[in-house]
């Protein structure tokens, strides 16, 4: 895991309560909790969702990143993958019944603010077990609760026309965080990885907001490594873009077409079966989209 600055440990804390604050906000100013954001969530599920989140880590942090006693879930967390979290969440919902927004909206600041408590007493960098048995350091336990606040304030606001930013400086936290400790960890999460080729494929990172780092899948393993100038391809991205693109709200051709991603390098073709292993969940788009 990366070492956590204290500059990026103020900031994710400070990011992760306004975007909370917005993320309610907007929620509140949706015309009906029944308004359907995908095809299978309404506005109502889609915070539900969220604010099983935010219980989840506030449990966790309270109990310094393991799973409180007796947590139904817990015993799904370690195997879970990208291929199944759409069913892990689904399971979560059904456990997590609340659908009432203001009701829901309150117990997420609510949690939001218990898991920032929590976080200031344990060490920015302390190892928490996550998803698929991956590992993160608590700053980037909270930029993925930023990040859950940050694509699904985008998808309401896309379903529903509803104004919603992603500041670069908060997608730039989840890069650095998040991003790249998860894949520096990456469990059981990506299972698919078993099925690769033996050969390497390095890809580097670089953005001018975030860390550069090069992302390495050999040996059927992934990895991330310093950048060291030799690389199959060199992705340079625009943070809140390459979020939405890994989420699946953003298609690599429009994301490239807009100049959110620029593709380089001596094997730019390796990119998209890279990224058919070294990828992130993806729920539903929202109604409407059109990116």
């Amino acid at each position: 895991m990366t070492t956590v600055s204290e500059r990026q440990w103020c900031a994710v804390r400070h990011s992760l309560r306004t975007s909370a604050e917005r993320f309610a906000e907007l929620v509140r100013a949706a015309p009906s909790p029944a308004a359907m954001v995908t095809a299978e969530w309404s506005v109502a599920e889609m915070t539900a969702h969220v604010a099983a989140i935010a219980s989840m880590y506030s449990g966790r942090l309270a109990n310094r990143g393991a799973a409180p006693p007796g947590s139904p879930m817990a015993g799904l967390v370690p195997t879970v993958t990208v291929d199944t979290v759409a069913e892990y969440n689904e399971a979560t919902l059904r456990q997590f019944t609340e659908r009432r927004p203001e009701v829901l909206t309150n117990q997420l600041l609510t949690d939001v603010d218990d898991i920032l408590r929590f976080a200031e007493l344990l060490p920015a960098d302390l190892p928490v077990p996550w998803l698929g048995d991956a590992r993160l350091p608590v700053a980037g336990v909270l930029a993925h609760m930023l990040n859950e606040l940050l694509v699904h304030g985008h998808d309401i606001g896309t379903a529903l026309r509803l104004p919603w930013t992603i500041p670069t400086t908060d997608a730039a936290l989840f890069v650095d965080l998040f991003l790249f400790n998860v894949l520096a960890s990456p469990g059981r999460l990506v299972p698919s990885a078993t099925q690769y080729p033996d050969r390497m494929v390095s890809v580097e990172l670089l953005s001018k907001h975030t860390r550069p780092a090069k992302v390495v899948l050999h040996q059927r393993k992934v990895s991330v490594e310093p950048p060291d100038g030799q690389c199959d391809v060199r992705l340079r991205f625009d943070p809140p873009g390459l979020d939405l693109m890994l989420f699946g709200r953003l298609s690599r051709a429009r994301a490239a077409l807009t100049g959110k991603v620029l593709v380089t390098g001596r094997r730019p073709w390796l990119l998209p079966g890279f990224l058919r292993v070294v990828r992130l969940p993806t729920n539903s788009v929202p109604r409407g989209h059109s990116e």
